[in-house]
């Protein structure tokens, strides 16, 4: 997208405004097809790739990439290079990654399985939120890929999880705990915000939002019972009558173990202290063991500073 001069004087004004964008992809053991989405995802010098997170058990990866958002004389946001930056990822990633083919230990519906937009320093979650609108758009009309909105990027605010319930996202349907190859309908039971109803079995679903931070949280613990993982799990979530505005889900991860995937959605109020603890509790009572948890990605002022940091090398 051009932009003019005015723009460009609001970009150097405007760097406090960033939008970072957590892109989770159904791959982590092709190294050629990685290595192909990263140089992608370098197009423009003014999107960062501040952190990634790969794990060959579960087959997936995600990229924390953060950028400016540009606004107009009356604030509204106009323009931003992580637009383009993502779509170059998306095009990448279609292009190296067969869901067919695909298998891990986490769940997923696409190879582009997840797209966030969380703003960061000045940034306004309204911001974010068009971020989001307009990157789906242009997916599901260039790609051809069904896109579900969430949270602040959709109308009612619906939650992820929801959407995923519907789709059948947290039925294994391999081994009991694994997700193999296509494991979604063709027909979707609901018209997508964006793209075709019919899905390709190829690249899958896509769902995409705009949400303030969230902390996600892995604690592992020495299980190899999946009714004793999950029921733990059960117990931490909020939906589950655990704790307030955590959601978890058991994954086995290796032969002897499983972890509790944690999303916290309210971090300052609900840590990870607090979910480490009630785990620990909750696996002492079926004699498990646990090990302490760890963080998949920085911390909000982490990232802006690592981002500041990269780019002002660039630009030396």
């Amino acid at each position: 997208m051009d932009f003019d001069s005015s723009c460009k004087n609001k970009k150097t004004a405007n760097e406090s405004m960033l939008i970072c964008c957590m892109l989770f992809i159904s791959e982590a053991r092709n190294r050629a097809a990685l290595d192909l989405i990263e140089r992608s995802a370098r197009i423009d010098p003014e999107s960062v790739i501040v952190n990634k997170f790969e794990d060959r058990v579960y087959n997936r990866i995600r990229f924390t990439i953060v950028s400016y958002v540009v606004v107009d004389s009356t604030g509204s946001p106009i323009y931003s290079p992580l637009h383009q930056t993502v779509l170059a990822i998306v095009e990448a990633a279609y292009g190296a990654i067969n869901l067919e083919l695909h298998s891990g230990a986490h769940p997923r519906l696409g190879v582009v399985d997840d797209i966030a937009f969380h703003p960061l320093a000045e940034a306004s979650l309204d911001e974010a939120a068009w971020l989001a609108k307009a990157v789906a758009a242009d997916i599901g009309s260039r790609f051809q890929v069904p896109v579900f909105l969430y949270a602040a990027a959709h109308p009612t605010g619906r939650a992820p999880d929801t959407i995923r319930r519907e789709l059948g996202y947290y039925r294994p349907n391999f081994m009991g705990s694994q997700w193999a190859g296509w494991n979604i309908p063709e027909i979707l039971p609901e018209n997508p915000d964006h793209g075709p109803n019919h899905v390709s079995r190829t690249r899958g679903v896509t769902l995409i939002g705009a949400r303030s931070w969230v902390t996600l949280y892995n604690i592992p613990i020495m299980c190899t019972d999946v009714s004793t993982a999950r029921r733990i799990a059960r117990m931490v979530s909020a939906r589950g009558g655990g704790l307030p505005t955590v959601q978890s889900l058991a994954l086995f991860h290796g032969d002897d173990s499983a972890e509790i995937a944690c999303m916290l959605l309210e971090p300052n109020r609900i840590g990870p202290d607090r979910v480490q603890a009630q785990v620990e509790m909750l696996a002492a009572q079926e004699g498990l063991d646990v090990e302490k948890g760890y963080f998949t990605d920085l911390s909000p002022e982490m990232i802006v500073q690592k981002y500041m940091n990269l780019i002002s090398a660039r630009r030396d």
